[in-house]
């Protein structure tokens, strides 16, 4: 009798993700011997009294129905579907098991807490792990603040099972709606969402610098999403990300998932590291960007337009997760202290292509800070590096652009730009403006043609023109003065060593021509003495 109540909590907590409608006729009446000794703490599931109250008559009817058709074996009960698939995946159930063990030591509850899972899975993003637990809990519609370990287990498959990109996003959002409007999201929240998407692509990309640019660079989201709202809709919010960051949040979830798979190995072993974080991974260079961050935190000297000239870090990031892949694809990870740590080295590797999503590799072509502006600086800088380019525009009114190249910048009269090329404004608030091919142009010497770098897919009306002398920026007809100019390159290596290697041999050439000396027989032939002649000047010097 005293079970009724729980039943009805079961069907709603417990109920199989996958097979759960395949196997429903067979939960009433059925068995749930595997779960006896839950003793009604596991809220979400206990149907183990009900289910031996009516086991008379339900496998009576089995027997018969075997005995007849001889074809048929006895089917297991719906408490057994549930255990059989949850098994399933053995670091989920081991885990769950660890941190029952913990709660009952520590609490005397027979289920798994927000408390213990948050300390044991999540020591470093305590707010991740409580929100995490508690959209689980939510989903599980217990109605005790622990969560029993069948419904523990369930509800993390169910969260590893998802594989569908809009719904990751979604869940996600939905961690950082409002407490009191479970529909909304305020800036609060999204900030908070991009916060931990920040701090995640650092502190495991070998990156953890401070940037004190990332109130300006959180703030840019918020100005695009919410305008002049407080709060919106989670599918509102859901769709904005989808369309422009949502690999940020990609990125969190296979931390996430990562975590939850092999949390249980520290904590077998006792050990205050879980899942990826048992190693930072190193980086083979320098951050480019730490140097602009360093300067921005400690050298107040320096006048405004030179501190933020330069991309700062956060920036960086926010760009990595808005284009496509092949602008933040990370170099080589080494691993410290490798042939020590096995697994160290294992986390670096699985993570080496899908975590380190920060952009080390990008080099600084051009600063027009400090190679002087102009339509010819941006030219020597920038012409033969043979990889994706990042060309950030900087105006006078506080107005940040960005102009993504997917391949080689050439002078030309055509559009062009292969698939990849995007127009985003990153300041004061981020918005793509444009993402299609053929929309990229490069003109200062052909006649006939307008000059100047565009970018838009209507030639007409480009969103963005710089002017030829490299002096002003219109975007969609309004027109502002430019400030400086940068362009990263995004390539490997190579691309940048067979620029430098470009430059030294058109180096060489212009002082051999410059230092050719010429015989009394050459000269004679040579068209320079005949305009000597015309100029009249009969006499000179072999």
């Amino acid at each position: 009798m005293g079970n009724n109540g729980s039943t009805k909590a079961d069907a709603d907590g417990s109920e199989p993700p996958l097979d759960g409608g395949k196997h429903k006729h067979h939960h009433k009446s059925s068995t749930h011997s595997s779960n006896s000794n839950n003793n009604g703490s596991d809220v979400v599931v206990s149907n183990s009294s009900s289910s031996v109250n009516a086991s008379g008559s339900g496998s009576n009817n089995s027997l018969k129905v075997q005995s007849q058709t001889q074809t048929m074996t006895r089917s297991a009960s719906g408490a057994d579907v549930t255990e059989k698939y949850l098994t399933q995946l053995v670091p989920v159930e081991r885990l769950a098991e660890i941190l029952k063990e913990q709660t009952s030591a520590k609490y005397g509850i027979n289920g798994i807490l927000a408390d213990v899972f948050v300390s044991q899975v999540f020591p470093q993003y305590t707010d991740l792990g409580h929100r995490l637990f508690q959209l689980m809990h939510t989903n599980s519609k217990a109605t005790t603040k622990h969560l029993g370990t069948v419904a523990f287990r369930q509800q993390c498959e169910r969260f590893l099972g998802i594989m569908d990109d809009a719904k990751i996003l979604e869940s996600y959002i939905k961690m950082y709606a409002q407490d009191d409007n479970p529909d909304f999201i305020d800036k609060t929240g999204v900030t908070r969402l991009l916060h931990i998407c920040y701090t995640i692509a650092m502190q495991h990309s070998g990156n953890a610098v401070l940037c004190t640019a990332i109130n300006r660079t959180f703030g840019s989201v918020t100005k695009s999403i919410f305008f002049s709202h407080d709060s919106l809709s989670l599918g509102f919010v859901c769709r904005w990300f989808e369309q422009n960051l949502i690999r940020l949040v990609l990125l969190v979830h296979k931390y996430c998932v990562h975590t939850l798979s092999t949390a249980y190995r520290g904590l077998e072993q006792q050990t205050q590291s879980c899942g990826i974080e048992l190693q930072t991974p190193v980086l083979e260079q320098r951050n480019p960007f730490a140097s602009a961050a360093a300067v921005d935190a400690t050298d107040h000297s320096l006048p405004v337009s030179q501190i933020e000239s330069l991309m700062p870090l956060s920036q960086a990031w926010l760009l990595a997760g808005a284009l496509p892949p092949l602008y933040s694809k990370p170099q080589t990870i080494v691993p410290p202290n490798s042939s020590n740590n096995s697994s160290a080295s294992s986390a670096v590797q699985i993570f080496k292509e899908k975590l380190s999503m920060m952009p080390s590799h990008w080099t600084l072509l051009y600063d027009s800070n400090e190679h002087g502006v102009g339509a010819n600086r941006f030219l020597h800088h920038v012409l033969g590096y043979r990889g994706p380019t990042l060309v950030l525009l900087h105006t006078k009114d506080e107005q940040t652009y960005c102009i993504a190249a997917p391949s080689e910048w050439k002078e030309t009269h055509l559009f062009v730009g292969a698939e990849g090329s995007c127009v985003i404004q990153l300041l004061p608030k981020f918005v793509i403006l444009e993402k299609k091919p053929n929309i990229l142009y490069l003109n200062t010497s052909i006649r006939g043609y307008p000059k100047g770098l565009r970018a838009g897919a209507d030639p007409r009306k480009p969103i963005l023109a710089v002017d030829e002398h490299f002096e002003n920026v219109d975007c969609k007809g309004i027109a502002a003065g430019l400030m400086s100019i940068e362009v990263w390159g995004c390539g490997d290596k190579s691309s940048r060593e067979v620029q430098l290697d470009i430059k030294k041999w058109q180096i060489k050439e212009a002082e051999r021509q410059r230092t050719v000396k010429l015989t009394a027989a050459d000269w004679m032939d040579h068209p320079d003495r005949y305009l000597l002649e015309l100029g009249g000047r009969q006499n000179y010097n072999n």
